[in-house]
C-alpha cells in the first residue's frame, strides 16, 4: 500500500514494516486498512534520505513518531539511511540488529543459515525469429519501432542530436558539451528549468571483458524468468535478448557493486584466498567494511574492474545479470528556452573522467557516449524524455531574480535569460535578471561567454564573474555574495526578488544559504533565528529555488 499521510493507518497483521522514501511511505504487512487504528499493532520504520537536504528523513522520523502515538508497538529502533555516505550499509548494519530483535520479541529461534536464492531461471533460445528479439534501444521494442507520442521513462523518444560543439577553449584538459536535440514533430513539451532524461549506452570494451572474464558467448539469446509466477515482475529486463543486448542497454555495470552483489559473487571464487576476501567484504565486520571501502568504493572498483582482479572469479553470467541493478536513465537540467528554440532541447554536460588510485580511467557513462553522438545520416538518434520540474521563474517578468550557478549550474539560467530577454523584446517589463557565475579561468572554461556578452551589452543581463584560478588567492561566486550584500538584500529583501541556485549541494548550495541568513541578518536588521524563518518562508512562497545535486 502507498500512502503519503500516516495518522490514518491501521496495523491489523502481525507485524508491519515501513521504508521510507521522500514522501512516499511503503506500507507491507499481513493485513492493512487506512482507517482508523482498531488495536495496537507491531512496526518498524527505515529511512531512505540524504543529509545534504533540509528534511533529512524527516517523514521517516514522523511516521516513527506518529505510530507510537497510535499505540502501535515499535519491535526496534528507527533506522536513518544516508544516501550521501553509504545508504546500503546503513540499511544493512541496522537490518542485523532489526532481525533479532524481531525473533526475540516474537519468542523465535533463528537457524543461523546464510541462504542464497536465485530469483530467476534462465532460459537459452536456440531459434527465434529476429521481431522477437529485444535489440535495447530503448525498454519497449514497439516503441522503438512505432515512436507514438506521449513521450516518457517507459517511452522515450528517439530524439535526432543537432548540433554538438565543444564549450570549453582549446587551452583546457576538459570537456563540455553544448548538445542540441531535433523534437520537432515528436509533440515533446518543456519549460525553462525543466530536466531532460537521456538513457544511455554502456561502453562496449566494458560488456565485451565481462563476456571474456566469464567465458560467454555475449550473442546468446536468453530470457530470464521469475520463478515466483505471481510476481508482477517477470523478467529482470526486457527477454528475449543477447546477454550483449543486456548488459549493453538493461544493466549498470559501470557502478561499484553493492555489498550482496560480492556476497553472491564470492561463490565462484575457485582460489579459497579470494573467496574469503570476498565473503570478508561483504561481511558486517569492522574489517570487512573497512576492506570493502577501500578496495571497492574508494578505489572505484566496477564489475569488470573486480573480475580483472581476482583472476578465479568466474561468475555464471546469467547470475551476474540478475545481480546487476538496472542501467538508469541521467538527468540534465535543460539549457534552452521553447520561446527560442520550440524544435530543439540544449543540455549542456561535461564530459566525466577520472583516474582510480588503480591507475585505471573511469570515464561517465552518458557523456562519453553522448561525446561520439554528432549530427549525421543517418541522424545519431538518442532516447530522451522530460521531466517536469518546480525550478520556475516568477510569473511576473517584472520581478527581480538572482541565478547562481557556477560551472554546468549555468544550465537552466541560460534557458532563464533567454525567456527574460524575449519577454523584453515583446515590450514587457522585465525586472533586474542578475546571475552569479564561476569558472576556472575565462579563456578555458567560461560557458557560453559570447552569448552572455550580448545579453549584457544589450541591457538584458547584469553579470557577476568569478574565476577561480587567475590569481592566487582563489575567488568564487561565494566571495561575489559576500562582497555585493546590498545587491543581494536590494532584491530578496526590499523588492520581493526571487533567488536560484543551482549546483553542487555539499559546498557551494551550503555555503549561499549561509551567507544569504548573513545578509537578512545584516541588511534587514534581524537575528539569526529571524533570519532563518525568513529565508524558509521565501522557500514556501518559491521564491527560493535551487536545482542542486551532491
Amino acid at each position: 500500500m502507498n500512502i503519503t499521510k500516516c495518522a490514518n493507518v491501521t496495523l491489523r497483521g502481525t507485524f508491519s514494516r515501513i521504508f521510507v522514501q521522500s514522501s512516499v511511505i511503503h506500507i507491507s504487512a499481513t493485513s492493512c486498512r487506512s482507517d482508523a487504528l482498531k488495536f495496537p499493532g507491531i512496526f518498524e520504520v527505515f529511512g531512505l534520505g540524504n543529509k545534504t537536504y533540509e528534511h533529512y528523513n524527516e517523514v521517516a522520523i514522523y511516521i516513527d513518531h506518529r505510530l507510537e502515538q497510535l499505540g502501535a508497538t515499535r519491535v526496534f529502533e528507527l533506522g536513518l539511511g544516508d544516501d550521501d555516505a553509504n545508504i546500503e550499509d546503513d540499511f544493512i548494519t541496522w537490518k542485523d540488529k532489526f532481525w533479532p530483535a524481531v525473533c526475540q520479541h516474537f519468542g523465535i529461534v533463528a537457524t543461523g543459515e546464510d541462504i542464497s536464492i536465485r530469483q530467476y531461471k534462465l532460459t537459452e533460445h536456440i531459434e527465434l525469429k529476429p521481431e522477437r528479439i529485444y535489440t535495447g534501444e530503448i525498454a519497449r521494442l514497439h516503441s522503438f519501432q512505432n515512436q507514438r507520442p506521449p513521450f516518457d521513462a517507459k517511452n522515450p523518444f528517439l530524439a535526432p542530436v543537432k548540433v554538438n560543439r565543444e564549450l570549453h577553449g582549446p587551452k583546457s584538459e576538459r570537456s563540455c558539451m553544448h548538445i542540441e536535440f531535433d523534437i520537432e514533430g515528436s509533440k515533446m513539451r518543456y519549460e525553462a528549468g525543466d530536466h531532460l532524461a537521456v538513457y544511455p549506452v554502456n561502453d562496449a570494451n566494458l560488456v565485451e571483458k565481462i563476456g571474456e572474464k566469464c567465458g560467454v558467448d555475449l550473442d546468446t539469446i536468453i530470457t530470464l524468468t521469475n520463478t515466483d509466477e505471481e510476481s508482477s515482475k517477470k523478467h529482470p529486463f526486457p527477454c528475449p535478448c543477447t546477454y550483449r543486448t543486456a548488459l549493453t542497454h538493461y544493466l549498470d555495470i559501470t557502478s561499484n557493486p553493492r555489498t550482496h552483489v560480492i556476497k553472491e559473487l564470492a561463490d565462484y571464487a575457485s582460489d579459497p584466498v579470494d573467496k574469503e576476501k570476498l565473503k570478508l567484504m561483504a561481511s558486517t565486520s569492522a574489517e570487512g567494511k573497512a576492506l570493502f571501502n577501500q578496495w571497492v568504493t574508494q578505489a572505484n572498483r566496477n564489475i569488470v574492474h573486480i573480475l580483472e582482479d581476482i583472476p578465479s572469479l568466474k561468475p555464471a553470467l546469467d547470475h551476474l545479470c540478475e545481480l546487476l541493478p538496472r542501467l538508469q536513465c541521467r538527468y540534465y537540467s535543460i539549457s534552452s528556452s521553447p520561446k527560442f528554440h520550440p524544435t530543439t532541447v540544449h543540455i549542456t554536460a561535461v564530459l566525466v573522467e577520472y583516474k582510480t588510485s588503480t591507475g585505471r580511467l573511469n570515464k561517465g557513462v552518458t557523456t562519453t557516449w553522448l561525446k561520439q553522438k554528432h549530427p549525421s545520416d543517418p541522424p545519431a538518434l538518442v532516447p530522451i524524455f522530460v521531466r517536469k520540474s518546480q525550478f520556475r521563474l516568477p510569473t511576473r517578468s517584472s520581478t527581480p531574480i538572482i541565478m547562481i550557478g557556477p560551472g554546468t549550474g549555468l544550465a537552466p539560467f541560460r534557458g532563464f535569460i533567454q525567456e527574460r530577454d524575449h519577454a523584453r523584446k515583446e515590450g514587457k517589463e522585465v525586472g533586474d535578471t542578475i546571475l552569479y557565475f564561476g569558472c576556472r579561468r575565462r579563456d578555458e572554461d567560461y560557458l557560453y561567454q559570447e552569448e552572455l556578452d550580448e545579453y549584457v551589452k544589450s541591457g538584458t543581463l547584469k553579470l557577476h564573474a568569478a574565476f577561480s584560478r587567475e590569481q592566487a588567492q582563489k575567488e568564487y561566486v561565494t566571495h561575489l555574495l559576500e562582497r555585493n550584500k546590498e545587491e543581494l538584500w536590494n532584491v530578496i529583501g526590499e523588492n520581493n526578488g526571487h533567488i536560484y541556485i543551482c549546483g553542487d549541494a555539499r559546498n557551494m548550495a551550503r555555503d549561499v544559504h549561509n551567507i544569504l541568513i548573513k545578509v537578512v541578518m545584516e541588511k534587514g536588521k534581524m537575528t539569526e533565528m529571524e533570519a532563518t524563518a525568513y529565508i524558509k518562508k521565501m522557500d514556501t512562497q518559491k521564491r527560493y529555488s535551487s536545482d542542486v545535486w551532491s
